[in-house]
């Protein structure tokens, strides 16, 4: 895909020049189609790199459609240079006498000025290409033998022509009046031919700069700024494709994706690093953000979870970490009953969403799903996420109401808090809308109570009794009109009239325990008339997509910086923000690496 257009919009901009280049080197073969690779031409030599077409051992011959037309990777750079600040190679000659993409010297100018020969390199591989493509050879092949070619020839293409601009670029440019660091440092000093490498979707390239030197400073460098380059090495387009493939699956796979799409081969540790780097201005992104106030009718939705992450032992809580050491198993080889491994950390979730009031009767929560005339359930719409498995519960529900005032406030919708009835949960969302002076109505999830309900069934009756069922029903439609109490008592009435006791009515117990506790944050005649929704579905969801799905992987066990990158990252892609906070995240990139660098942040221009 990334070839296809890019050779595309090449060719169309080739062919609307008018007219040929008259100079040309030998590898472009003075701008006539490159002759047909005929197999009976090859060379017996070089089989090492040879390709293999339809059984056949394809060895290189002059021209090659890929290699033989394209100089070293990397352009006029050396592969071994390190990036930015302190990766500055010595010139290789003094002043600022500058080479050209063809070799040729060339001098200062604007960027408006056209200069084709500085591309004559990328149209010597186009020629060949084109020309191979035109041969008998390219004729026999199949269509997945032409992908795979075009694919590979593609790639050097587009990185030819992005090492050829780099080029350019260097040729052009102009240099400044003072530079001065953020120190207050004059650098009066400027040499040319400073190069550092640059790995990119599409290949390695070389940037050659003119640096701006002080003594005891690091030298400065107008054109990284201008290029807006990255710290490291990768580019930010691999940055990126690293993020995002890394937020799908495990990092071999993202290593295999990113390698399959570009060619580009990546460790396992340079894609983490990639994607932590990727991840470090999702906080201030979204205390930034501006949001749409919803309308005054929509109901506004918090909701809060916590799902456990395998870390690393360094990474453990120190109340897990202590557990972890005191704890000594049965069995060496797995856990006996009641036993835990105490190698889990606790992600901590929020969701606020926006839903429409329905009101709806107690009976259609528990109609039957073919049942036509039961109301619909309120739907949750814009939907935001957050997680965390650095911060606390209370920073994290802080960061939700957070969110939900920007989309309210003036405090003028009603606000609904749905838990699950953790009681210190539940005290977290107390403290923090009395600290806001918001009025958020908390209700517990009734899926929860109906959990509770079948746990007491299975005290009275023999498991698979179809009477469960029925118990269940007719006690959870108590519960809704607002019973809890009653039914609560009647449950541990009814398990002292069949004489249970010990393990045999503990489920019982909980239930009656759970309603009579979480009484006053079961009123669902009240949700149900506003419309309000009842359950906590949206945050269930969100800690089977955010974390099971990706930290639940076989075998991984998570550092804490990288466990917290991959959650703000699927966070901020489940939330549909993902364009929007690349580009939040590559200004913030040209402010820490370049612009902080200067006096006052102020990048200086050319003179």
């Amino acid at each position: 895909m990334l070839f296809t257009r890019g050779l595309g919009v090449y060719a169309m901009s080739r062919a609307g020049q008018g007219q040929a280049i008259d100079a040309r080197d030998d590898s472009g073969n003075g701008g006539h189609p490159a002759p047909p690779v005929r197999q009976g031409e090859l060379p017996v030599h070089d089989r090492r790199s040879a390709a293999r077409i339809g059984g056949a051992q394809l060895l290189r011959a002059q021209p090659d459609p890929c290699r033989d037309a394209s100089p070293r990777r990397g352009g006029g750079g050396e592969s071994g240079d390190r990036a930015l600040p302190s990766g500055e190679k010595a010139p290789r000659g003094g002043g600022e006498h500058r080479i050209g993409a063809a070799g040729v010297p060339t001098s200062p100018g604007s960027l408006s000025e056209g200069t084709p020969d500085a591309f004559s390199r990328a149209d010597a591989i186009y020629g060949s290409l084109v020309g191979f493509l035109s041969g008998e050879e390219a004729g026999a092949l199949t269509h997945d033998e032409l992908e795979t070619r075009l694919a590979t020839c593609g790639r050097d293409l587009l990185r030819q022509l992005f090492q050829d601009h780099l080029d350019l670029r260097a040729s052009r440019e102009r240099r400044a009046g003072a530079v001065i660091d953020a120190a207050g440092v004059a650098h009066e000093v400027i040499e040319a031919g400073h190069r550092r490498g640059l790995a990119t979707i599409v290949g390695a390239v070389s940037v050659t700069r003119l640096a701006y030197r002080a003594k005891g400073a690091e030298n400065l460098h107008l054109q990284d700024a201008s290029l807006n380059l990255p710290a490291e090495r990768h580019s930010h387009g691999l940055r990126a494709l690293a993020a995002i493939e890394a937020t799908r699956g495990s990092y071999e796979e993202a290593q295999a994706a990113i390698a399959r799409s570009t060619g580009v081969a990546l460790g396992k540790r340079q894609v983490e690093d990639l994607a932590r780097r990727a991840a470090i201005d999702v906080e201030v992104f979204y205390d930034n953000k501006r949001r749409e106030p919803g309308t005054g009718a929509d109901v506004l939705v918090i909701s809060a979870d916590g799902k456990g992450i395998v870390m690393r032992p360094d990474a453990l809580r120190p109340a897990t970490q202590k557990a972890a050491r005191k704890d000594t198993h049965k069995l060496t080889t797995r856990l006996s009953k009641g036993e835990k491994r105490d190698r889990k950390r606790m992600a901590e979730l929020a969701v606020v969403y926006d839903a429409t009031p329905v009101p709806r009767a107690a009976s259609d929560v528990l109609a039957r799903a073919d049942d036509k005339n039961k109301a619909p359930a309120p739907v949750a719409t814009g939907k935001w996420l957050t997680a965390s498995v650095v911060d606390s519960a209370k920073e994290v529900i802080a960061a939700a109401f957070d969110e939900a005032e920007r989309r309210d406030p003036g405090h003028e919708r009603p606000w609904v808090a749905l838990v699950d009835g953790a009681k210190h949960q539940i005290d977290v969302i107390r403290a923090e809308a009395r600290r806001r002076g918001i009025e958020v109505t908390i209700v517990c999830d009734f899926i929860h109570v109906l959990e509770y309900l079948w746990g007491a069934a299975w005290c009275f009756f023999d498991e698979g009794d179809p009477a469960a069922e029925a118990w269940v029903a007719e006690k959870g439609l108590a519960v809704l009109e607002g019973k809890a109490g009653l039914v609560a008592g009647a449950i541990a009435r009814k398990a002292t009239a069949l004489g249970l006791e010990g393990p045999r009515r503990k489920k019982a117990d909980e239930c009656a325990r759970y309603l009579k506790n979480k009484r006053p944050y079961l009123d669902y005649p009240n949700a149900l008339t506003e419309g309000w929704p009842i359950a906590t579905g949206v945050i269930e969801g969100a800690c089977r997509h955010l974390v099971r799905d990706r930290f639940d992987i076989t075998g991984a066990r998570w550092s804490l910086e990288g466990a917290e990158a991959m959650l703000k990252l699927r966070a901020v892609r489940a939330n549909g923000d993902w364009e929007q906070y690349w580009q939040h995240h590559l200004a913030a990139e040209r402010e820490r690496v370049h612009a902080s660098r200067y006096a006052g942040g102020v990048i200086p221009a050319a003179a």
